[in-house]
């Protein structure tokens, strides 16, 4: 089994919270919107595996680092990835596209600052958004995911709440 943890939104922000809930994973997957580039270099550190998308806020130094998209398979399970993609039954356009061709049994997405872990039966995959687990956006609960990956299937889900964002000073 590959132990992964899930995050998104951090905008910048990491803070021991975070990072306490990521130790020991074997894989850390960021859906974007990293907001710093030393973001991605401390998430890096934690795992033997880091795997990231630039998200719509990223500018150059992290795009020049990070893909748009991440298509990859672990444990046989084909995995996509990407900043802006949608949920089931309300997909983006590019998202559309991209999972008709991949056809992968996990979709990963942020952007929405909205946690969803949903079964997408139409297209036979799991759709995970760890919500954001920085302090700028709308959201009142910093959120993370963590998971397993065995032969092929998601298992063991956990969703992490980190805390309440407003109680977070500028």
């Amino acid at each position: 089994m590959t132990r992964i943890g899930l995050l998104s939104d951090t905008h910048g922000y990491l803070d021991e919270r975070i990072t306490h809930h990521l130790r020991g994973a074997d894989e850390i997957w960021h859906a974007g919107d990293f907001g710093a580039a030393d973001v991605v270099m401390e998430l890096a550190g934690l795992a033997p595996v880091f795997r990231g998308v630039y998200g719509n806020i990223d500018g150059p130094e992290i795009r020049g680092t990070e893909p748009l998209v991440q298509d990859f398979e672990v444990e046989g399970l084909r995995v996509l990835m990407t900043h802006i993609g949608g949920y089931p039954g309300h997909y983006s356009p590019a998202a559309r596209q991209l999972l008709a061709q991949a056809r992968p049994g996990l979709f990963v997405s942020g952007h929405s600052h909205i946690l969803r872990v949903m079964p997408d039966p139409k297209l036979h995959l799991l759709h995970l958004n760890p919500g954001a687990a920085g302090r700028h956006g709308f959201h009142k609960v910093r959120t993370l995911v963590r998971f397993g990956i065995d032969q092929g299937k998601v298992v063991d889900v956990q969703v992490v709440e980190l805390g309440p964002r407003s109680a977070l000073t500028e």
